[in-house]
């Protein structure tokens, strides 16, 4: 699918130089999946020619001229699932998106490297508006969110459509998808509510419509203390998250946003009015990593984690230890020393396994002694809340201590939670306030 979009050029082509130590490494050669791969002429030039091609730059363009046409867009316009979009430029016969860093120029008819944004009619759309193709009730620490309303439900959405190309990605089923390859909008509509609830099959779920107002109500009735925008990347169905949020916010519901953070700042302010909480994925610390593994860039996810901060809004990070990419002790060491000195001792830091996924399958799990290796980093930084997750058979890898006393103060096991040793957000045993929302 990204062969569309995406255009791979060796260092030949151009003009970057490949590093010796990176073209005869077996740390890369993992990273290909060519481990045991030997000899010499044509097998070693094929060798060298992928680890070339796997340093080169790699550029992700918009789709040309692949916005709807006739009757899919008019289909899609009486289902209620375009809107006219938020935070973009007319330059002459030609837009400019300033959702996020990639500003995204669109011809007429061209849609956007997310998917979801399209140049019609002289006006930038959005296509992800009241048509989940995911929803669930979650627990709130599957987000994970480990210092907010511990033990709630929390009623969970996505659509299709992302800005970043991670190699690793665990939901490129949606995340890599146009809307119209998730939801179909021909026959009768279906707006889901409390009254369709038990009586949908596939079919329906992929022709209904979930507008704000129903996830509201839908949240309400599986007593859900908040919402979360999650498992593609929000940013990207940015209206329709902003104006759930809104009138979930008037309703007493709180709003958690799931991301990888790259947003530019005026939008990114415009949501903090209604944010609650937001866990934020820092895929790395290292800009070439950035671009090799996410195809994104590091600066503007540090700059949405301080926007966060200014902003009231309560957050917490989870970095993925991704073997041969982010599993550089020294670069992890860089990301905790830097959260520590802009953020603060207390915004809790989340290590996540990897797992072999989308393309990446060829790389093994993260090795247990990197994970406990990365906490140690983590807590001799000065961070105060670290956890592991994605791994069993870890000591502590989810309990929350008091950082006065050293008393557990919450023990968890993956999402259910144990002991809850807090009163009123405080330790019970010494009265250290832990920080974190613990109350609706």
């Amino acid at each position: 699918m990204d062969q569309k979009t995406q255009q791979e050029v060796s260092p030949a082509e151009s003009g970057e130089p490949t590093s010796p130590d990176a073209t005869n490494s077996r740390r890369s050669l993992l990273k290909l999946g060519l481990v045991g791969l030997a000899g010499s002429g044509a097998a070693a030039a094929a060798v060298q020619y992928a680890l070339r091609r796997a340093e080169s730059v790699v550029t992700a363009a918009v789709f040309k001229g692949d916005a709807p046409k006739r009757k899919l867009w008019e289909l899609w316009k009486q289902r209620g699932w375009v809107r006219e979009a938020k935070h973009y430029l007319k330059l002459g016969r030609n837009i400019q998106c300033k959702l996020c860093p990639n500003e995204c120029a669109l011809e007429p008819e061209d849609r956007g490297r997310c998917r979801n944004r399209v140049h019609k009619e002289g006006k930038l759309y959005t296509m992800a508006y009241g048509n989940p193709c995911s929803f669930h009730v979650d627990p709130i620490e599957k987000k994970p969110l480990f210092h907010f309303l511990p033990t709630s439900g929390v009623f969970s959405i996505a659509t299709s459509g992302c800005g970043f190309r991670c190699l690793n990605c665990q939901n490129w089923d949606i995340s890599q998808r146009k809307p119209e390859e998730t939801k179909d909008p021909r026959g009768e509509p279906l707006v889901l509510d409390t009254r369709h609830l038990h009586s949908l099959d596939r079919a329906d779920i992929d022709r209904l419509s979930m507008f704000p107002e129903n996830v509201v109500e839908l949240a309400n009735y599986f007593d859900c203390p908040s919402i979360a925008y999650t498992y593609s990347e929000p940013t990207v169905w940015y209206e329709y998250m902003l104006d759930t949020a809104r009138l979930a916010r008037k309703r007493k519901i709180k709003n958690v946003w799931v991301t990888c953070g790259f947003i530019q700042e005026q939008p990114l302010v415009e949501l903090c009015k209604v944010l609650d909480a937001a866990n934020v994925d820092l895929k790395g610390f290292d800009d070439d990593i950035y671009q090799q593994l996410n195809s994104g860039k590091l600066q503007p996810i540090l700059d949405t984690l301080l926007t966060l901060k200014r902003e009231g809004v309560w957050f917490e990070v989870t970095n993925l230890i991704v073997p041969t990419y982010t599993d550089k002790p020294e670069m992890i060491r860089r990301m905790c020393d830097w959260l520590v000195e802009n953020l603060g001792p207390d915004y809790p830091l989340h290590f996540s396994r990897f797992h072999p996924d989308h393309k990446l399958t060829h790389l093994p799990p993260t090795p247990i002694d990197m994970l406990v290796e990365a906490r140690s980093i983590a807590r001799a930084s000065g961070l105060r809340y670290v956890y592991i997750g994605n791994a069993r058979g870890i000591d502590d890898a989810e309990t929350t201590e008091c950082p006065n006393c050293k008393q557990v103060v919450i023990t968890r096991d993956i999402y259910s939670v144990g002991t809850m040793n807090l009163d009123d957000g405080k330790c019970k045993n010494c009265g250290q306030p832990i920080a974190g929302v613990w109350t609706a």
